[in-house]
Formats: C-alpha cells, structure tokens, sequence
C-alpha cells in the first residue's frame, strides 16, 4: 500500500530580497534567536495581528493582496506556526486524507494531482493512501491508514465498495469522486455518460451505421457509465449494438483487443473508453492495413496531453480535472466546522468532445450538411 503526504504551497513572491511594498526591512535570521512572532510578521506587513492569525487559519475574510503580502512577510521573518497549538485551539489539522487505487492509469492519476492543488489552494497538506483492491475489507484498511494522521476530512476516489456495509469513521467528513453508485456521500464525477454521448453522436452524425466500444473493466465505475451511454445513444438511433469487448485501460489491451476489431469488415466506427486503449487499437488497424479515419474512425476518452499526437491527432473526450479537484475538495471542507456530512448528492462536472483527425465520414457518404 502506497502513501505520501503533500505539504500545502506557500504563495506570494519576494523580490530583491525583502517584501515587495514595505518599507520595512526583514529582521535577520539568526542563529539562536527566538522564534519569529506573529506581531513580527505583523509589523513587516503592515497590518495587525488578528489579519496574520486569520491568514494562518484560512479565513476567506482575508483578500488575496492582503494575504499574499502576509505570507511574503512570513518567509521573510521565517514565521513558522505552531500546527499543533493551531489544531489544539481550533481541533483541525488542516490536512485532508486521500483514498486511492491504481495511480498508474492517466485518470486516477490527474484527479489525484487536481485534488492536491486544490487543498493546497485552500492552505491544506495531503496525505495519500492506495487500496490495495476495490473490496470493503482494503478500503476500510486505507481509511485506518490515513486516519492515523488525523486528517479534517477524506476523499475517496473511484470506490464502488462504499456501501452500506462499509462502516465509515464516525464524525468524518467524506467525499466521493467518481465512485459511489447510490448517492449515499457528498460526491463528485465527470457526466460519464454526457461525454460517452457526444462521441457516438458524433460518429453517427457522421453517417456511420453503427459505433463499437471497447469499454473499460466491466468492475469500473467510469467504465460502466460510459458503457450504459453509448448502448443508451445506439438504442435511441434504433442502431443495431455491437456486443462491447472490455479492455483494461492500458494500450496493450486496446492492441490485442482492436486486432480481432480490424479483422472486421463491418467495424467503421469505435468508441473507446480511454486514450490509451485507443493508441492500442490505432496500431492494430494501421497493422490490418485499415486507415484511419478513412476506413475506420476512433474517438478515445480523457485528452491525454499526447492525444493531439497520435498517428492520426485522436478526436476525444476531455475530462475537466481542475474542476473535480475544485468540487471535491470544496464539498469536503464545508463539512469540516461541522465535523459532520451534508446531504447526499453528486456534482456533475460537464466533459467536450474535442475533434482532430482520427474521425470522418464513412467511405462512400456524405455526412449532413449543417
């Protein structure tokens, strides 16, 4: 089991060796001297002590100039708060709990990272946990590993294992991206099944007949909405449904499975569930001898950053990661005065279609005209 702590980023810039503005100079560290106070910090930035205090603890009542003046002020004087008699006087800690699975895929990994930047943002430090399964037992491990360090709050990411059964720290504010089927938690996801849309109908508006997929594990959360969407699109069209062969994410199954894929006349068009399975499924049509896009088209899901290079530029789904890290670290934090749970829902972060070179017309059609 993985874990890893990430410090919260310190903000503002100093130039030429003391505090842009002031026209106080920085007291001199010395070896030996006493602690640097906050009336230290105070005075260097021009303002009183209760706007340090409330610029240590986070308050929103701060505005940004004011604040970053005050923490240039503090690296200057090398003011380092008390964390424990901070969390003695206010009971948080200021560090929020991450409950993880595989951080090699691109997804968990970018969601990771946008969560991080996030609490970070907000003056929080991270600690991270990975599960080592999506069972309850492993979960309920990892929520006895990060809880270890008296995080405020967790957030658990891709968990389907959330249910009833699973008894959660009593009094701990939880946060579920993409994971918790039945609403139960505070939670966040991409709309799966928005962005899994807007590729079929893409490629049937494109005047193909019908889309295949190569979905992801069939024990994914994303996987499966993204799935249940592109069947939900084709039935509506009253398209005939190609049975979805699942990959694990990776390119070498989006490879294996997209050879058996080109040996097939009938395949114009294929939807798949991630980037990398669709650099798998690109090299085995461009093996079968089959072009893309003019003998097949292939849209993927997430916009890796190397997507705009494929051998065709790959039409994708983008995925707003930013805004997930934003959502959930936001709904965890609401929670944390309280010490409780708001009311069960989910926040959907919309994805785009994003459209390169990787999808056209079938041969022989002319797609509508607009």
């Amino acid at each position: 089991m993985f874990a890893q702590t990430f410090p919260p980023k310190a903000s503002g810039d100093v130039k030429g060796g003391c505090m842009a503005g002031s026209r106080k100079a920085a007291p001199k560290a010395r070896l030996g001297a006493a602690r640097a106070s906050m009336a230290d910090v105070a005075a260097l930035a021009g303002v009183s002590a209760q706007t340090v205090s409330r610029v240590v603890n986070g308050s929103a009542r701060v505005d940004p100039e004011t604040e970053s003046r005050v923490r240039r002020a503090m690296r200057e004087v090398g003011y380092r708060p008390n964390t424990a008699a901070r969390a003695l006087a206010t009971g948080h800690n200021r560090m929020i709990g991450v409950i993880s699975f595989d951080l090699r895929t691109y997804g968990n990994a970018r969601a990771l990272e946008a969560v991080v930047e996030a609490a970070q943002g907000r003056g929080y430090s991270v600690h991270v946990v990975t599960a080592r399964e999506h069972t309850g037992a492993a979960v309920g491990e990892a929520f006895d590993r990060v809880g270890r360090h008296d995080v405020d709050g967790v957030i658990v990411h891709q968990a389907d294992v959330l249910d009833a059964r699973l008894a959660l720290p009593s009094g701990m504010p939880v946060v579920v991206i993409d994971g918790d089927e039945d609403n139960r938690l505070p939670g966040v996801q991409t709309d799966h099944g928005a962005g899994a849309a807007s590729a079929v109908e893409h490629l049937l508006g494109l005047g193909h007949r019908t889309v295949v997929h190569l979905a992801g594990p069939e024990g994914s959360f994303p996987a499966r909405h993204r799935a249940r969407a592109w069947r939900r699109v084709l039935d509506a069209a009253g398209r005939p449904a190609p049975r979805a062969v699942h990959g694990d994410w990776t390119a070498e199954s989006g490879y294996r499975l997209g050879r058996a894929l080109a040996e097939d006349p009938d395949t114009t068009a294929v939807f798949v569930a991630n980037d990398q399975m669709a650099l798998g499924l690109l090299r085995a049509l461009r093996e079968a001898g089959r072009d893309v896009p003019g003998d097949v088209s292939v849209v993927g899901f997430d916009n890796i950053p190397e997507s705009a290079y494929f051998p065709p530029p790959l039409t994708t789904v983008d995925q707003d990661f930013a805004a997930i890290g934003q959502a959930s670290v936001r709904l965890l934090l609401d929670q944390v005065p309280a010490g409780g749970r708001p009311s069960p829902g989910t926040e959907h972060v919309a994805p785009r279609l994003v459209v390169r070179r990787s999808t056209a017309a079938p041969a022989g059609h002319e797609p509508p005209r607009p």
